[in-house]
């Protein structure tokens, strides 16, 4: 399979038409026909059907366009760092983390980096710990930040020098607004929005004295910002992290947990990982910070 049929066949994906792809990459429309059928032979899958109007992709063939998402952005990557040269420290970071607040503590190491290194940018994509870990495995990104509990069995990792505190977004009009904090008590029988991560977690679970079943959940997350137009619209309570939505001049508020819930953060990256450039200088300019944070605490 080659890198150059995988761009064509992103490129009808993309276009959903076979004459504007060809057009786009300035191809024939035979060249690029015969190039998708040898691929469909090539794999003994058909990857599309080809309809009156516009082409649609089967299942094989949306699992082939996100790998070969996935294939040409990594080779993108690799051509990136290899064509970096000895006397210039240039080319991408690439962060995957989940939403917090101590993003601000990366923000500040890698506005250091740039002052030391101006051709290095940084490439940040949002997630959770599924996502973060999916992309680390994958070698899409250089380093995760994750939020509590994972499994670090296959990673290295720093603690963040910050913690966050799990509270509850809710609706100014809520009746559960008049308190200061809550108890797990006043959340049995209120309708529950959880981030997918904390469906798993011990720790939520351990605070509310319940399990899943005995809750009333109602929805999921995995973006905050989602969550805060589902509790907006009256959905129901929301688990979320301290700090993440400014509740100023906003219908919604924020009540801390009590007893209070913390949680540790973690800068990780695969085991016996073989850095680029941009990435190893940037882990160092971390660990200088952390330290410096750790000092000053």
């Amino acid at each position: 399979m080659e890198l150059r049929v995988l761009q064509y066949f992103l490129a009808v994906a993309r276009e959903q038409s076979i004459s504007a792809a060809a057009e786009t990459l300035h191809l024939s429309q035979p060249t690029l026909s015969r190039q998708l059928k040898e691929l469909e032979q090539e794999l003994g899958k058909q990857l599309m059907v080809r309809g009156s109007r516009r082409i649609t992709l089967t299942e094989e063939g949306m699992l082939l366009r996100k790998r070969a998402e996935e294939i040409l952005d990594l080779v993108h990557k690799t051509e990136t760092e290899i064509l970096d040269s000895e006397e210039t420290i240039s080319g991408s970071v690439c962060i995957g983390s989940g939403e917090t607040n101590a993003v601000r503590l990366l923000a500040r190491a890698a506005e250091t980096m740039r002052c030391l290194y101006p051709n290095v940018r940084f490439q940040i994509s949002s997630g959770d710990a599924c996502d973060v870990c999916e992309s680390l495995d994958k070698g899409l990104i250089d380093f995760g930040i994750l939020i509590g509990g994972t499994d670090y069995t296959y990673y290295d990792y720093m603690e963040i020098p910050a913690r966050d505190s799990w509270g509850i977004l809710m609706r100014r009009d809520a009746p559960l607004a008049l308190r200061d904090s809550l108890r797990p008590e006043d959340l049995w029988d209120k309708p529950l929005i959880l981030s997918r991560q904390t469906c798993d977690s011990s720790d939520i679970m351990q605070w509310l004295q319940r399990n899943q079943e005995q809750l009333n959940l109602v929805a999921t997350y995995n973006l905050v910002y989602n969550a805060s137009l589902l509790v907006d619209e009256g959905l129901g309570y929301a688990f979320v992290l301290d700090r993440l939505i400014n509740t100023t001049g906003s219908n919604l508020c924020f009540r801390p947990l009590e007893p209070p819930l913390e949680v540790r953060l973690y800068v990780v990256w695969k085991k016996y990982q073989l850095f680029s450039k941009p990435a190893e200088k940037f882990l160092e300019v971390l660990k200088a910070q952390f330290r410096n944070e750790h000092s000053s605490q």
